[in-house]
């Protein structure tokens, strides 16, 4: 045999032998997704959802609540009168509402995708998080309302700890 062949025919046994041994190798699947921290999501969702009602079922107890943390009175906002005071309500209704939209989609695809280790799952969640909470918190700052800003932050914090904790048993799935 020539050199150039033997040197062909020893690559191609090294190629065999690797992937023989690979062949061999036990896979080891990720595990599954931590119940803890799926169980952490839900009750984070679930408090999101709980949020949103109160919004949309207590006006006068949300709009005592929102004036006391951006006036530090919980009058303040009454003191415009009663159409500002309404509108007010109205605004905080359509928060709550869409927190209880949001609040249950994240809750279902917790739930049913995540906790099965969905990648999918996982980025939906992380995204959806991330848009709402540069916008509202940047705009918070922005506008002086700084403890909205906060709150915000103490939401992403529930959200982020789960989902770093999770970022490693979420599997490639779409």
């Amino acid at each position: 045999m020539t050199s150039r062949v033997m040197a062909s025919s020893r690559v191609h046994d090294a190629i065999l032998s690797a992937l023989e041994r690979l062949r061999s190798m036990p896979m080891t699947p990720r595990p599954a997704p931590s119940r803890f921290w799926i169980n952490w999501l839900l009750a984070v969702t679930a408090g999101g959802v709980a949020f949103g009602l109160v919004l949309v079922l207590a006006p006068a107890l949300t709009r005592q609540g929102c004036s006391l943390r951006g006036y530090a009175s919980p009058d303040r906002s009454d003191a415009f009168g009663p159409a500002p005071a309404s509108y007010i309500a109205l605004s905080h209704a359509v928060i709550g509402g869409v927190m209880i939209g949001w609040g249950v989609a994240l809750f279902c695809v917790t739930r049913r995708l995540l906790a099965r280790g969905s990648r999918f799952a996982w980025n939906l969640l992380a995204t959806s998080i991330g848009a709402w909470f540069v916008p509202d918190t940047a705009y918070s700052v922005l506008s002086g309302y700084w403890q909205n800003a906060v709150l915000n932050t103490v939401f992403l914090v529930l959200f982020a700890v789960p989902l770093l904790a999770l970022r490693s048993a979420a599997r490639d799935d779409a």
